[in-house]
């Protein structure tokens, strides 16, 4: 079975669950952030919520409706809200974090109401995008291992990179404790360069 098979299967409205879906993919599709793709330029978060499913249905095949339509609108319209909106401290980016939640949140949810879901499909996936009841909640553990893996296979070079190397492995180390043993083991079987590699050794070292 196909990604895009296995993603779209098992859903109580197909119809509706494809709406939000291009819902979704053409707001993230607007992001002025680009990367590049084999050449190609595409919109940054639409890149990344593409990744975060392909490592949900990899770390749950049976992933509920719910979880699937989370993990494509977790990060939506990151864009919006800055960084650099906040101060440069610790407080500043963990009140950064809490309002992009409640922001992705509240976008996910007005969405779902478009098209039509029910109130209870969009409380369980405004709980998904608020990480609420993690780490007991299952589905919130499947979420945060998959957003882990993602940045390691795809956002982990360029971190380390830039930022100190202590900061780096600080960083590994926060990853790691947060990850299943599920989780734990794909990580550990994805590409790294021999810096990556060597960084991510002292992490667990």
């Amino acid at each position: 079975m196909s990604f895009d098979e296995q993603f779209f299967a098992r859903v109580s409205d197909p119809a509706r669950f494809r709406k939000a879906i291009r819902c979704f993919d053409e707001l993230n599709a607007t992001d002025p952030n680009q990367e590049l793709v084999e050449g190609e330029p595409r919109p940054h978060e639409l890149l990344q919520a593409q990744r975060l499913c392909h490592w949900v249905m990899t770390l749950a095949p049976e992933a509920s409706e719910e979880l699937r339509l989370a993990a494509r609108s977790q990060h939506l319209c990151r864009w919006q809200i800055p960084r650099a909106s906040y101060e440069r401290t610790r407080a500043g980016y963990h009140q950064w974090r809490t309002e992009l939640r409640k922001f992705h949140a509240a976008k996910s949810s007005a969405v779902l109401r478009a098209v039509g879901y029910e109130d209870g499909v969009v409380s369980r996936v405004q709980e998904l995008n608020l990480k609420k009841n993690f780490p007991a909640d299952a589905g919130s553990r499947v979420l945060e291992d998959a957003l882990c893996l993602v940045f390691l296979q795809f956002q982990f070079a360029e971190l380390a990179a830039k930022m100190d190397e202590a900061k780096v492995i600080n960083a590994l180390q926060k990853s790691w404790h947060k990850m299943t043993p599920a989780g734990r083991e794909h990580a550990l079987k994805l590409e790294y360069g021999a810096r990556e590699r060597a960084l991510l050794e002292r992490a667990l070292g």
